[in-house]
């Protein structure tokens, strides 16, 4: 009887490892075949927020052409390699659905920007945060007036985002090592939808920069690349 059940534990088991394949394959099936944009021209932009508050909002910048150029030749994603950079509220703002912010320092977002971002987020844009050490302590306080009735909530390594095309069964990667915390992914979600997506302790972007700017070792820059495609095709996917 016993063993019976724990057979029978072990099926459901791998037969959920199978069912996750499948989806896995399924989904890189429709990017290999499919091109899928966001802008007017049928292309996949990144636009970086500048933000006030004194924080380096250009840092990183070799990272995200790098991680653009990545998507570009591992997926059928059409995308523009050029970020763009955009002010909260101007016309190419509302352009546009992919936002990224970064930086070491204070960020800041007046009355008018928190409610403008805020709507944008819930009509259907994403923002990727990305904590470049240093921005933490007043993005958090930034983000508790976009969504105040809202917290940031852990994502855990079965999440999607971490197995929609390549998987990382130990969640978010880990660039670099500052303060011997372990890498945390945190979102603010609509419903089911995930509209920001904070990466804590990780340092991404660091990873997607050129390679002689940090040094880091192919397979770690590789496994920050991956990361970077798997939030684009989960924030088109989702």
């Amino acid at each position: 009887m016993l063993l019976n059940i724990y057979l029978n534990l072990i099926l459901v088991y791998v037969l959920s490892l199978i069912i996750m394949k499948i989806k896995l394959n399924i989904i890189k099936l429709i990017l290999v075949t499919v091109s899928i944009g966001l802008s007017d021209t049928g292309s996949f932009n990144i636009s970086r927020i500048q933000y006030s508050g004194g924080g380096d909002w250009y840092a990183n910048r070799s990272s995200l052409p790098n991680l653009l150029d990545f998507v570009q030749s591992n997926t059928s994603i059409n995308v523009n390699k050029e970020e763009m950079q955009v002010k909260i509220g101007d016309d190419l703002f509302y352009k546009n659905k992919f936002f990224y912010i970064t930086g070491h320092g204070d960020i800041k977002f007046n009355p008018e920007e928190t409610v403008i971002l805020r709507n944008h987020l819930l009509n259907g844009a994403f923002l990727h945060v990305d904590d470049n050490y240093g921005l933490d302590k007043s993005f958090r306080e930034a983000v508790k007036k976009l969504f105040p009735e809202k917290d940031l909530s852990l994502l855990p390594k079965s999440h999607e985002l971490f197995h929609c095309y390549y998987s990382f069964p130990n969640g978010l990667p880990k660039v670099h090592e500052h303060d011997k915390k372990p890498p945390e992914a945190l979102g603010i979600f609509d419903q089911e939808r995930l509209i920001l997506l904070y990466t804590y302790e990780s340092d991404l972007g660091d990873g997607w920069e050129d390679k002689n700017v940090h040094n880091d070792p192919e397979n770690i820059r590789q496994e920050a690349l991956k990361m970077g495609t798997n939030i684009i095709i989960y924030s088109l996917i989702q």
